[in-house]
């Protein structure tokens, strides 16, 4: 679906129609000022451009929670649960945005609530709630549940729901649009717009805004074996880059533990929460040795970890479906829940395991490793979303640019993410980026329609690298997706769960040389433009590059092992130099910004 026309000027243009984007577009439509704009006979110019239709955003795949202490099964504080986020990123969370996520976690659930997302419910009609790792009472005590779920399908119950009240809110998509540039004028201080490709039409259209929001999702596509769906190609991160922005905490990719062997399709933490048990090739229930008090149910990095420490010990075991192969997995054990309560509360689960496993979980054990699942780091924000540069000591705002949702950092995060707060930073900073964009159409330039020639420039010029891709005599058979797939098996390599020195320059050779040499070499098999995907697939390819330099970068440049980075050459944390955010641009240049810290200082992480 396209817009009937495009304006000569939007007052806000958002790039991605997943949970993050979706809630932005409401906070946006629900807030006074567009009211009073609505109220004076004027109606705000607002398009949600997504490169996917809006049901398929990869939020639709979220599986077990979104945390917040509501306290319908077992006592609950905020208090706790933004301690749990601070620990749980191991210290590198921004303790100003960690508050504002737990004070803000049940505001949210139950609007989605009233919005229409069906949760499960406890025998007294109350949102049910479940265990997940990290997630603790009394300050690291006892496990608490704290995710709100609807049996294993909670992030599908969200972005149906978010989408309908869009729609019900006349929002404006450009489905199957694929956006190629963030452009921002001359000084790289104020938004200008977007350029963004028609896939159907094959057309490309300079779009110029005021105001511009990235919600484009994560990256794990950088690795061969991800839980992200296959259009996770880390756009907005390549964009702000290719802008001349910065990435926050780049080198943080959390490894989901339990992937379905040689899938890596996510079998979701509830899991472990309703029962599961991750056992070595022995039998041995080994999480207890790593994490007492927490076993299975430790933060996922720490449980990604051990598995690998189970495997590089010998005591992994062969996927089932590869009995020749490599004993590089560990068994989840379901056997112990009660086969009907797992076919209720576990259903996605139980149908993975036997659509592509063809395992019975009621009665099988099923092979596991760990699979690459969420980018902690990317676009730097503020807590109410507005892009910034680090420079000289301080945050350059980027007038107009805001961003949320996976592909943005605002820090609550920090090293390692806990289970249940992906969806919970998505709806809630969405909301806040969307509510600080209708405070700026009060602004001076607000009603203007004075366009930005970069923008036309910016268009030019990709048209130039359209006809380029489309005429261009083949004289090679690679193509971008045997490329993505040579990047994600050195990216994992190099980066997955560990790394060193030695990893990390391997990987960057790989990238800065024959892969990066294939990517400018790329050209389109068909020569038409409508309908080909092959085009979006060389800029995914790209993007995935200049995206991947930027994780070997920053991984290189912190010399500590925190969260989900562990460098087997520097094995410890160290808060005297790295208790800081690295900031990498495009130029291979690594800045660091301090932590905030509020009221929670750093200590030893145990669990």
């Amino acid at each position: 679906m396209s817009p009937k026309h495009l304006e000569n000027m939007y007052d806000a243009v958002i790039v991605g129609a997943g949970a993050a984007g979706l809630s932005a577009a409401l906070g946006l439509l629900r807030s006074p000022e567009v009211g009073d704009m609505r109220a004076s006979g004027t109606e705000p110019k607002i398009l949600v451009i997504s490169k996917l239709q809006p049901l398929r955003s990869h939020t639709g795949s979220a599986e077990g929670g979104i945390a917040a202490a509501l306290g319908n099964v077992e006592q609950d504080d905020w208090q706790w649960h933004y301690y749990d986020t601070v620990k749980g990123g191991d210290w590198l969370v921004d303790q100003d945005a960690a508050k504002l996520l737990a004070q803000y976690a049940p505001e949210t659930v139950i609007n989605l609530e009233r919005q229409g997302v069906a949760f499960s419910r406890t025998e007294d009609g109350h949102i049910a709630q479940r265990r997940f790792g990290g997630h603790t009472r009394d300050f690291g005590g006892n496990a608490v549940k704290r995710a709100a779920y609807a049996a294993d399908r909670v992030g599908h119950q969200i972005l149906h729901t978010l989408w309908q009240q869009c729609v019900a809110n006349g929002v404006d998509f450009a489905e199957e649009w694929y956006v190629t540039d963030l452009v921002l004028d001359d000084e790289r201080s104020r938004v200008a717009g977007v350029v963004a490709f028609d896939t159907h039409a094959g057309t490309l259209h300079a779009v110029h805004a005021r105001n511009v929001l990235l919600a484009t999702g994560g990256a794990g596509r950088l690795f061969h074996t991800t839980s992200n769906s296959w259009d996770l190609t880390g756009d907005g991160m390549a964009l702000a880059l290719a802008a001349g922005l910065q990435l926050e905490d780049a080198e943080f990719v959390q490894f989901h533990p339990t992937g379905l062997a040689h899938t890596g399709i996510l079998l979701s933490e509830a899991a472990r929460a309703e029962g599961g048990v991750l056992r070595n090739a022995r039998g041995e229930a080994f999480m207890e040795r790593y994490a007492p008090g927490h076993g299975d149910l430790a933060a996922r990095d720490v449980v990604s970890r051990s598995i690998m420490a189970e495997i590089d010990a010998g005591r992994g075991v062969v996927d089932p479906k590869e009995p020749n192969g490599p004993k590089d997995c560990v068994w989840l054990d379901l056997t112990g829940i009660d086969a009907e309560h797992m076919e209720r509360t576990l259903p996605e689960v139980v149908e993975t395991i036997r659509a592509y496993a063809n395992l019975d979980p009621t009665r099988d054990l099923v092979p596991v490793k760990p699979t690459a699942h969420y980018t902690m780091g990317g676009i730097p924000i503020t807590t109410d979303g507005e892009v910034y540069r680090w420079e000289d000591g301080r945050r350059a705002v980027i007038e107009g640019l805001f961003a949320a949702g996976e592909c943005s950092c605002v820090s609550v995060h920090g090293a390692n993410r806990l289970g249940g707060n992906s969806l919970l930073d998505a709806c809630l900073f969405g909301t806040r980026a969307g509510k600080a964009i209708a405070a700026r159409l009060d602004a001076p330039a607000a009603g203007t329609d004075d366009v930005d020639p970069a923008v036309d420039t910016a268009a030019s010029a990709r048209k130039s690298d359209l006809d380029a891709l489309l005429s261009a005599q083949r004289d090679n058979e690679d193509n971008p997706y045997r490329l993505m797939a040579d990047l994600g098996i050195v990216m994992e390599q190099a980066a997955a769960v560990r790394c060193s020195e030695g990893t990390l320059a391997k990987a960057a050779d790989a990238l800065d040389g024959e892969l990066a040499s294939r990517a400018a070499a790329l050209t389109a098999h068909e020569h038409s433009p409508a309908f080909n995907q092959e085009v979006t697939a060389i800029w995914e390819a790209r993007h995935l590059i200049m995206l991947g330099k930027a994780v070997l970068t920053a991984s290189d440049a912190r010399h500590e092992s925190r969260g989900s980075l562990k460098r087997t050459d520097y094995p410890q944390r160290d808060d005297e130099h790295f208790l800081a955010h690295s900031m990498t641009d495009a130029s291979h240049t690594v800045a660091w910004q301090p932590v905030h810290i509020v009221d929670v200082e750093p200590k030893k992480r145990e669990y």
